[in-house]
């Protein structure tokens, strides 16, 4: 790899950010060079949150494998519902992680798709790992998801969802027939130290504080169709807390029934669950809702129920 001279199109800009512009690898790949202070700036090492200059010269190592490492798939092009100067909203597609993780570095992921699509918000919030990312939805969930452009948005929006002032509204298929048309699930949600995932304890117990509301949209014979609020958004909250009532979530297997008496399971290659309405508040004060319907694949599901 040569050396780089920063120009004005990269002034300012976040270390990792400039390289990966300027050579022909990933960001995952430039920000290992950093943590490993291969990368020099000004024949110095310098880590990621190093804004360059103009003029400044950058020596990349070379890479042995000598090209990006291939990835598990391609970079999906996102659907963008709604865009305006600070706020993007996109209907995130099943299968898809948010953010990249240790135990697959090389797995396309929404923040893959962002930078793809629009580069300028890599250096917005407080984690460079997710730019721009102020809530999150499961890999196997779809749905409606609001990601911040600008520093100002991430704060702004950020603190619409501490103050549990953002609507989320939520469309999902449990297994079994759910005793009440309505009803608000309390129990307390931790994570289980013997089996690594999330767990619902009573009111007891220690955990976290959740609420989840939900209310029958349709009823078939071995399962029902429920709409479904999240008042708080901890780690796999639904899935948990519809587990943890006896009525698991159609296609989950982290969270599912060993047996079900008189019930087939269906088999899915994602959860039946769907992010389908969200309200915020834009930076003009303004109050938005957006609305995703159920994608064909999960309404397909539906009409082959009895």
């Amino acid at each position: 790899m040569p050396t780089f001279i920063i120009d004005e199109t990269h002034s300012g800009q976040r270390l990792d950010v400039a390289v990966t512009a300027l050579c022909d690898l990933t960001r995952g790949q430039v920000q290992k060079l950093i943590k490993t202070r291969d990368i020099l700036v000004n024949g110095k090492p310098a880590d990621r949150d190093t804004r360059v200059q103009g003029g400044e010269k950058i020596f990349v190592p070379p890479v042995e494998t000598g090209a990006p490492p291939a990835r598990k798939g391609d970079i999906p092009l996102l659907q963008i519902v709604y865009e305006n100067p600070d706020v993007l909203i996109i209907n995130k597609p099943a299968g898809l992680i948010v953010h990249g993780y240790e135990g697959a570095p090389d797995t396309p992921t929404l923040v893959d798709a962002l930078l793809e699509m629009r580069p300028e918000i890599a250096d917005v919030g407080e984690n460079p790992i997710r730019p721009g990312i102020v809530h999150r939805l499961d890999k196997d969930v779809s749905g409606l998801m609001v990601i911040a452009k600008t520093q100002e948005a991430h704060q702004f929006l950020k603190a619409q969802f501490q103050n549990r002032t953002v609507y989320k509204e939520y469309l999902a298929l449990v297994y079994g027939s759910l005793p009440k048309d309505h009803d608000v699930i309390t129990l307390k949600i931790a994570r289980s130290k013997a089996r690594g995932r999330m767990v619902a304890r009573p009111s007891s117990q220690e955990g976290k504080e959740a609420l989840t509301e939900y209310d029958v949209v349709k009823r078939y014979k071995n399962h029902t169709y429920i709409r479904v609020i999240l008042h708080t958004g901890r780690t796999h909250q639904i899935r948990v807390h519809l587990r943890a009532i006896d009525y698991p979530i159609v296609g989950d297997t982290l969270y599912k029934k060993t047996r079900m008496k008189h019930i087939r399971p269906i088999e899915m290659n994602r959860v039946f669950l769907h992010a389908h309405k969200l309200r915020i508040r834009l930076m003009d004060g303004t109050e938005k809702t957006f609305v995703e319907p159920l994608p064909n694949e999960l309404k397909k599901i539906l009409t082959t129920l009895k």
